[in-house]
This record gives C-alpha cells, sequence and structure tokens, in this order.
C-alpha cells in the first residue's frame, strides 16, 4: 500500500475566538454574583432560627388563647424554639391582628384569632389593614360552636324557655358580647334576637374570660361563646347550658343537649380558629407552619384535649384557608348590612 504523499495530507487550523473585553468582565461579573448569592442561601440559617411570636388579640383563657398555647407548646418540642403566645386584646380583635399584618413577613410574628371576627371586621371598621391581602393565610385549626349560656339565676332550660323568658322580661335581659361589638358572639346574639323577637341590651366585653367571669357572678344574663372556653364552667355547673349554635347535637355535650336550629331553624354560628402571618411571609415558611399545625392537630393528645372542650380539629391548606377568607368576607358584610348592624 503506497504511502499517501505529504503534499495530499490535508491540514485544519482552529481559530482563536476573541471576545470584546466588556463581555468578559460581564460573565466574569455574572459568576462572581451567582457564586456570592449561593454562599449567601447556604449560609442562611433555617427556618426557625429564633423564638416565635404568636399574637392572640383577646385576654387570656379564651378559646384563641387555649388553642396557641396547646399548639405553641408543641412547636417548641418539636423545633426547639420557644413559641411565646402575646395577649394583645383591643377592637374585637383588630388590634393585634393589625400588629401583625404590619410585622416582618419573615414567619416570626403569626396571629391566631377566631377569623369569624376578622371577616366581620371589614363591614364594621375603618380597618388600617387590608384582611384579604394584608395576610398570608397559614392554616385553620379548629371549629367550635357557639353553646348559649346563661347564669344559674335564669329560670330558663330550653331555647324556647330563654325566648318566653325574655319577652316577659320586656328588654331587661343583658346579653355578654363576650369579644366585644361585632364580634362573632355578639352577631350571634343580634341574630338569635332578631329571629326569636326579642329584645336585650348588650354589654361588650374585650375577651371572653371576663364575660364569663361576669356571667358566672350573675352580672349578665346570657351569652354565647366559644366552646373551648365556655364547656368547663358547664361542667363545673357555675353556668347553664340551653343549646349548641352546630348543625347537629355534639357528642361532647350528650345527646340531650339541643341545637338552638331545633327551635330556630337554620341558626348556625361558631367559632372558626385560624393561623396566619403578615403577607409576603415565603411561601416555603407558610408550607412549614401549616405542615406542623397539621402534624399537631393529627395527635392523639391534641385531637383529645380539644374533643374534651368541645372543638373540632379543622386543618385546612393555606390555600382553602385563603378561600375560605375570600368566601366569608363578602357574606359577612351581606349580613350585617341587612341587619343594619353597626358600631357606634
Amino acid at each position: 500500500m503506497r504511502p499517501i504523499p505529504p503534499a495530499a495530507v490535508p491540514s485544519f487550523s482552529i481559530p482563536t475566538l476573541e471576545f470584546p473585553m466588556h463581555y468578559v468582565i460581564a460573565r466574569r461579573t455574572a459568576l462572581l454574583m451567582a457564586a456570592l448569592m449561593c454562599t449567601a442561601l447556604q449560609a442562611q440559617p433555617a427556618y426557625p432560627s429564633k423564638s416565635i411570636k404568636i399574637v392572640v388579640p383577646f385576654p387570656a383563657g379564651g378559646t384563641s388563647d387555649v388553642l396557641a398555647r396547646l399548639i405553641g407548646q408543641k412547636m417548641t418540642e418539636a423545633w426547639g424554639q420557644p413559641v411565646v403566645v402575646e395577649n394583645k386584646p383591643g377592637l374585637s380583635g383588630n388590634l393585634g391582628a393589625e400588629s401583625v399584618a404590619k410585622s416582618a413577613p419573615d414567619g416570626y410574628t403569626l396571629v391566631l384569632m377566631d377569623v369569624g371576627n376578622l371577616v366581620i371586621a371589614p363591614a364594621l371598621y375603618k380597618l388600617n389593614f387590608n384582611v384579604l391581602t394584608d395576610f398570608a393565610p397559614v392554616g385553620m385549626v379548629a371549629y367550635s360552636p357557639h353553646l348559649l349560656v346563661t347564669s344559674s339565676q335564669v329560670p330558663a332550660n330550653t331555647t324556647a324557655e330563654l325566648v318566653a323568658w325574655a319577652k316577659s322580661s320586656k328588654g331587661k335581659v343583658n346579653f355578654a358580647a363576650a369579644a366585644g361589638m361585632g364580634s362573632a358572639t355578639h352577631l350571634a346574639g343580634v341574630m338569635f334576637a332578631q329571629r326569636s323577637g326579642i329584645d336585650w341590651a348588650y354589654v361588650p366585653y374585650k375577651g371572653g374570660a371576663q364575660a364569663m367571669t361576669d356571667l358566672i357572678g350573675g352580672q349578665v344574663d346570657v351569652t354565647f361563646n366559644g366552646m373551648v372556653a365556655t364547656f368547663p364552667h358547664v361542667k363545673s355547673g357555675k353556668i347553664k347550658l340551653i343549646a349548641v349554635s352546630s348543625a347537629k347535637r355534639n357528642p361532647t355535650l350528650g345527646s340531650n343537649v339541643a341545637t338552638v336550629g331545633e327551635t330556630l331553624p337554620g341558626f348556625l354560628t361558631g367559632s372558626w380558629q385560624g393561623l396566619l402571618a403578615p403577607a409576603g411571609t415565603p411561601k416555603a415558611t407558610v408550607d412549614k407552619l401549616n405542615a406542623e399545625v397539621a402534624r399537631i392537630l393529627a395527635l392523639p393528645d391534641i385531637r383529645e384535649r380539644l374533643t374534651g372542650l368541645g372543638a373540632e380539629p379543622s386543618a385546612m391548606s393555606p390555600g382553602e384557608f385563603g378561600d375560605w377568607l375570600k368566601t366569608e368576607v363578602p357574606a359577612m358584610a351581606k349580613i350585617v348590612r341587612d341587619e343594619k348592624i353597626s358600631i357606634e
């Protein structure tokens, strides 16, 4: 086989690529910035890296307070960071809610409250925050019906007997608005009075704990209040249970305790407790909080504790909770408008 002459061997040359200096500098800058960002992300501590504050916009002892402390304790045990509950009452829960809405959106300041109050507030108050845009819903926590209760001095044992007594008292009955005027419990009393055709005076309170104290002492006659905070006083015999505001009879109370709806068909009220963070809180943080709340609500000892108090664990995803708020805000506004309720 004859060798190929050197002249016949093709020659190749690889061109040298030359980039403008500004391109080289820009590329090196971009790579440097990317490296710095990666380093910053790696250096950022995992959430939570410090104590968490849960604001309860009502005095200690109420439903929101009980739930916040139960959840906070379990979070502390799981995450090794203290979870502090701060009671900040005022304006039917709106003062505490506003403080959280305006807090840093970093997941370290949360609010746990009766979100029924929160969705009513826009129809009654000129708020310094927007319920639908200034919060990141973390998740629903629990539902508990209101209990219709009276002092032991009231001569009634059923809803029908209470209505008859209130009518015969000709406006002398005092109703404790346990969480203030415009609260979910106040509106429950308004709807009950209008549906039954009675007239009673409303006595506003900053929270359910003081309302219960005065009801036990006979300073007020009747109220609707959250089941978690009220049921222990019923079990101790200090106040009288008339009925429950749920759609069906509650097994915790016993089959002999009727619903308000059995006398006033369609009557349904209650306390929906929810956990919220300031808008802008990172989605990963919101999701982690939601997952932790769901985990806590599934624990046997927590379920047993809530059931014993008459509450139902009611875990929702952040999206589901957000949809609930979007539905309830206009619905509550319609009730306030139709019933001509105002805060003076």
